[in-house]
């Protein structure tokens, strides 16, 4: 697996995350805000792991952001990467039907996640993009392009650039956002490129 420089870097600052949330969590195991940064660090470190160890990792998110949720029910913050976190683990199934369930569980925290914070465009547009997330994953597993999306390393888009409007709401959005910051279809977005490019000429080897 090869990293870029700037994927280096992000590695390093979610696995500091990932070790300070730890400690912090020792510290006070009832801070929600806490443990949703934990999740958010895992679900990003997830990008840079084997499928095994990726699925491994996101589950591992999806306990620490459901306990956020047990100290915080409404906190929209845990509900929007428990979206993620699905997704992502959907993405990594070839069963449609399993995926399927998945992807339900994914809509149902993004719809949680808008109820709790109306007006929010990133929950709007995750929600957008999950209803059609059963039929990329159905494109992506015929190319048979999860694992090179996932074993590329170079992990999805960054949610801080689109969360702008929330950074006002709360102080600590701008941390969260950016933890959980590859979004909605992260895996899958990675693997429609390469699909896409796929279609046309070779790029150049590295």
């Amino acid at each position: 697996m090869e990293f870029s420089a700037a994927d280096f870097e992000r590695l390093l600052m979610f696995e500091h995350a990932r070790k300070a949330s730890e400690a912090q969590y020792l510290n006070d195991p009832l801070d929600s805000e806490n443990l949703v940064k934990w999740g958010g660090a895992l679900l990003e470190l997830s990008q840079f792991q084997t499928v095994p160890d990726a699925k491994q990792m996101l589950n591992d998110a999806i306990s620490k952001l459901e306990e956020a949720l047990t100290i915080n029910p409404g906190k929209h913050e845990a509900l929007w990467c428990l979206g993620n976190a699905y997704t992502s683990q959907a993405f990594l199934i070839q069963d449609i039907d399993e995926a399927k369930g998945h992807f339900d569980k994914a809509a149902e925290y993004f719809q949680r996640a808008e109820n709790e914070d109306p007006g929010n465009e990133l929950y709007r547009k995750s929600l957008d993009v999950a209803a059609r997330a059963p039929e990329l994953h159905m494109e992506i597993h015929k190319q048979g392009m999860v694992s090179q999306a996932l074993g590329g390393g170079g992990g999805g888009p960054s949610a801080s650039s689109n969360a702008g409007g929330s950074k006002k709401k709360k102080k600590n959005n701008d941390f969260t956002y950016d933890v959980c910051g590859w979004v909605i279809l992260a895996v899958g977005i990675v693997a429609w490129i390469n699909m896409a490019r796929s279609l046309g000429p070779p790029p150049p080897a590295r």
